[in-house]
């Protein structure tokens, strides 16, 4: 018998056979062969059940539309998920494990390796007792992030083709590669996605509807020392080494992703390098405020300042802009948000503002002045082993993509 949940799972556990880790230190687009292997994969399925106007680039972005079936003029809303997984941790031979009716205990994912989903330390777990729960076998991440979002997406594409009695207006589907390392929307053409709005499907829990996330930035510094024997060095030698944890030990102890929650940001140092004659760290800088962000920009290049005129040279900096908060387009543009929470009520969800401390896809399409809200997945605990995705948070999800298009109105349009 067909149902939604049966359906979406089936997809899902296919779709997390495939490898798509992307990677950060590749050239290419997509950043591995195995995204474009699953996005090819996609656009079969979705010619197999119906959809139009498919299109696959050389960056692996796919596009497709479900066509309009109301005779009255709707705006075209569209729905985002990304192909590639966290190169944080392996996606290489998932090997999905279904938990039937869970009890609350202790899960043991890899016995031979003692590795256990506890709810002492995942309390989260314990939000979905008697539930159906698919978890790994330990050795990989899941992936639901974000398999479990394509899956909904085209289970509920699925259902609204074979239900000709839910009117909805043209939708259209993308799926994105390289979004873990911030790489998925370089290439979107949004013009040729021709949408009034859209939603990225990457969230977590149930409920959650996102517009609010980090504004965010990347800065690399190099740090140049003076290379004397040791033995002869007073006054003459600077060390690089050292002058990198001086650096970092001049900006803000509490202003750490470990110190910090909500819509507190922080400097975090992702990595460093070092000898005497050179020394790398590499930041990321977060800041829900646009004017706290700034300053934290404003902050660490006066710290390189006073470092150069105490130490001539001795240091430089790169900054990469990556995303700003999307919540400004939200400001603009209410519809989408108010649309989904609809939604969601009316399939008994209470939906959940919580602010994105990190970035989406949809995050970069709204700068680019296409609004692009973020919905939950269902999915817990991504990029790594202990990751896990309940079935009815699968269904909810799917259900929600698909009442968001019935419930689109036509007052909504420009």
């Amino acid at each position: 018998m067909y149902t939604i949940q049966t359906a979406v799972k089936k997809r899902f556990l296919k779709y997390v056979t495939y490898n798509t880790q992307s990677d950060k230190v590749s050239h290419t687009v997509p950043s591995t062969v195995g995204q474009t292997i699953f996005a090819k994969a996609l656009e079969a399925e979705m010619r197999e059940i119906g959809m139009t106007e498919i299109s696959i680039d050389n960056n692996s972005v796919l596009m497709a539309t479900l066509p309009s079936n109301t005779d009255v003029t709707m705006p075209v809303i569209g729905f985002i998920a990304h192909l590639d997984t966290s190169p944080d941790f392996s996606g290489e031979n998932v090997k999905p494990k279904i938990v039937k009716k869970y009890d609350g205990s202790d899960i043991i994912l890899n016995k031979r390796r003692k590795i256990v989903l506890s709810p002492e330390t995942f309390p989260e777990l314990l939000l979905h007792v008697g539930e159906d729960l698919i978890v790994t076998d330990g050795t990989t991440l899941l992936g639901a992030d974000d398999k479990a979002g394509i899956a909904e997406i085209m289970t509920a594409i699925e259902y609204l083709i074979s239900n000709p009695g839910i009117k909805h207006g043209a939708i259209r589907v993308a799926f994105t590669p390289d979004e873990e390392i911030g790489k998925g929307i370089e290439h979107f053409d949004v013009k040729k996605f021709g949408c009034a709005w859209a939603y990225t499907v990457d969230g977590g829990e149930v409920g959650e509807i996102q517009y609010e996330n980090f504004n965010a930035a990347s800065v690399e510094l190099t740090f140049t020392g003076i290379n004397v024997h040791p033995g002869s060095a007073k006054g003459k030698m600077r060390n690089a080494a050292k002058l990198a944890i001086l650096f970092d030990s001049m900006l803000p102890k509490d202003d750490t992703p470990e110190q910090t929650e909500n819509y507190q940001g922080f400097f975090h140092l992702m990595d460093i390098k070092g000898s005497i004659e050179k020394a790398t760290m590499s930041y990321i800088i977060r800041d829900f405020d646009i004017s706290g962000f700034q300053n934290r920009l404003i902050k660490m290049k006066t710290i390189m300042d006073t470092f150069n005129d105490q130490y001539p040279n001795s240091v430089s900096m790169k900054t990469n802009q990556q995303y700003f908060n999307m919540s400004g387009m939200m400001k603009k543009n209410e519809r989408p948000v108010k649309l989904a929470e609809k939604a969601m009520l009316r399939e008994g969800i209470t939906p959940v503002n919580n602010p994105i401390r990190g970035g989406t896809d949809g995050a970069q399409l709204s700068t680019k002045e296409l609004a692009c809200p973020n919905i939950f997945t269902g999915g817990l605990n991504f990029h790594g082993q202990y990751e896990f995705i309940p079935l009815p948070s699968m269904e909810k999800a799917t259900k929600v993509i698909t009442a968001i298009a019935e419930l689109n109105e036509p007052a909504y349009i420009h």
